[in-house]
């Protein structure tokens, strides 16, 4: 038994942050914030929208392009960092706001990574026969913990969501390999500081900034081209095929540098890569599936070819999933 991909859907807030928004709000510019990151602009989520609301609106494309109503999912995987509050999940939500009555709903943390960790566990799921049904999301609001006066951060992080539905098939066709990662002595990378049990959030807190995202730029980049490539590389060995038999690379957009190394590594060409960095910025767990249903719906995707999802987050996180679509 294999997990195969039955439909895609994505959803982005309406509100746009170009950059030369961001030049009145900080000191950067344009030409700064493309040439170092592919970033033209980002989409920011409106006051009332929260995380699940987000993976709401993904969550209904997807299953409108299935065919499925809510009360055909049987399990609901959301990947995020950014849920709606700490409990209940965000899962939980959107399990109410669809009205998937049949379906257990429970998140995952595994930052920019997260969406890879979800479709690994929910495939489990499907492969084992505890789960017929499944809706995997990628969603986040990072506009909510970015700090925008710090110039280094404010230009990457977005607001967006992404959703896949999954169901059991005995065909050869599916997730084929799944590898996921981690490793935590290197976890003060990308962190946000407060609002944990480790640090409340007080009056200090709020005065030192320390309830924003945080980030080492420049040590997160040579590790993550890296670990990338070699997760890719691990992936296809598994799976027994090389990197010029894939029809597709969708990537965790984070910055076009890093997608650009990769794929000069992997020896593929920018064409059989998936970028849509310069409309969306970096939206963590959202991001992956949000170029997968837009990879999809331009028509990148053919029926039979292998598609790759690679990923690289807080944590550290990373890993790598191949698709036979």
């Amino acid at each position: 038994m294999k997990a195969r991909v039955v439909s895609t859907g994505s959803y982005v807030p309406e509100k746009i942050l170009t950059n030369f928004d961001l030049e009145k709000m900080v000191d950067t510019s344009d030409e700064w914030i493309t040439e170092r990151t592919g970033i033209k602009e980002r989409r920011i989520a409106s006051p009332e929208q929260a995380t699940s609301d987000l993976a709401y609106e993904a969550s209904l494309k997807a299953l409108k392009k299935a065919g499925l109503k809510p009360e055909d999912i049987d399990l609901i995987v959301l990947a995020t960092v950014t849920p709606d509050m700490l409990v209940p999940s965000a899962a939980c939500m959107l399990q109410m706001k669809l009205g998937a009555k049949n379906a257990v709903a429970f998140d995952i943390n595994g930052a920019c990574t997260g969406f890879v960790y979800a479709l690994s566990v929910a495939e489990k799921f499907i492969k084992t026969g505890a789960s017929k049904r499944a809706l995997v999301i990628g969603a986040e609001t990072l506009s909510r913990f970015t700090d925008f006066t710090d110039r280094s951060i404010c230009v990457l992080l977005a607001d967006g969501a992404g959703a896949v539905i999954l169901e059991g098939t005995r065909k050869n066709e599916g997730i084929q390999v799944i590898d996921i990662f981690s490793d935590g002595t290197m976890w003060d990378f990308i962190h946000m500081p407060a609002g944990g049990s480790k640090m409340p959030v007080d009056e200090k807190v709020l005065q030192e900034r320390l309830n924003f995202i945080k980030m080492r730029g420049n040590e997160t980049f040579k590790v993550a081209v890296k670990t990338l490539e070699e997760v890719v590389d691990t992936t296809l060995k598994k799976a027994g095929i090389t990197s010029s038999q894939l029809g597709l690379l969708v990537p965790h957009q984070a910055n076009i540098r890093i997608i650009q190394a990769m794929a000069k590594r992997l020896e593929l060409p920018m064409e059989k890569v998936m970028v849509n960095i310069d409309r969306y910025g970096n939206t963590s767990a959202a991001s992956i599936p949000i170029a997968l249903d837009e990879a999809a719906e331009m028509g990148k995707i053919k029926r039979g070819d292998y598609v790759m999802l690679a990923a690289f987050g807080a944590g550290l996180t990373w890993g790598a999933a191949l698709i036979k679509w």
